[in-house]
């Protein structure tokens, strides 16, 4: 079981403060709440955590957003480099009451370049502060979700979703995975379906996109993606990806650059 640990309590934002860190694959950390509000994102990586009782998965183009005074934890398969950005509690009064997944914009994620690139921990200068300030309107409008990538602890669905995140390229087909729990594929279906209000297709298919999302990130080919993730074919991995986000993975991997 790997150890848990902590990690050093941030100093609490005047207005808005920023912290990026590289992490191993595997490390727990303890659980801790948080007077103020929080963003964590994967820069590279894949961040897991779980608010309260709900856990999230949120690739380099979608956020996890903390409520003030919300439990929370982090426990990351793989290494990931994350970022955290604290928001004094009077700023939160427009992001959700709730915990949940916020959707990226490129302005957002050019902004956050920008203080990260120049090392900027929290906004001293009228220029920075006011570049902060636009920051929060736009994680007021981002988009908003309730979780892109939902897990849970069922006993039907919950390990045939915590196998695939440790390897998205399983290829094994529901009934086979029904098969393994001793159940039916029509039964594992439904429970998908109830659990998550999608069924076990875009679920898994969401799962690879988060996946490939992050080795997008770390300018991995299009070929070796597809192959990593399971895909016969990378044209076939190219519609998935396509279908999900409406552009093909070399698009999105010239934005990045």
């Amino acid at each position: 079981m790997p150890p848990k640990l902590t990690l050093e309590e941030p100093k609490a934002p005047t207005l808005v403060s920023f912290r990026s860190a590289s992490i191993e694959g595997g490390a727990v950390f303890e659980p801790r709440t948080q007077s103020w509000g929080k963003v964590g994102f994967a820069l590279t990586g894949v961040m897991e955590v779980t608010v309260e009782d709900r856990r999230f998965l949120s690739p380099p183009h979608y956020a996890t957003w903390i409520p003030p005074n919300m439990l929370h934890r982090c426990h990351n398969r793989h290494s990931v480099k994350f970022v955290s950005i604290y928001l004094e509690p009077s700023l939160c009064g427009q992001m959700p009451a709730e915990a949940c997944t916020l959707e990226l914009t490129p302005l957002i994620r050019a902004i956050l370049t920008d203080f990260l690139t120049r090392n900027i921990v929290e906004p001293q200068s009228e220029e920075d502060i006011r570049l902060a300030l636009v920051l929060i309107d736009q994680l007021n409008k981002a988009k908003r979700r309730p979780s892109y990538l939902p897990m849970s602890d069922d006993p039907l669905v919950g390990p045939i979703t915590d196998a695939l995140v440790t390897n998205p390229s399983d290829r094994r087909s529901l009934a086979e995975w029904a098969e393994n729990l001793g159940t039916t594929e029509r039964t594992v279906s439904r429970r998908f379906q109830s659990t998550f209000g999608m069924s076990f297709n875009e679920w898994r298919q969401r799962l690879r996109l988060v996946a490939a999302l992050s080795q997008i990130e770390k300018g991995k080919a299009v070929q070796e993606i597809s192959t990593q993730l399971g895909y016969s074919t990378p044209s076939a991995f190219i519609a998935m990806f396509r279908k999900l986000t409406g552009s093909s993975p070399t698009q999105l991997s010239e934005l990045k650059g």
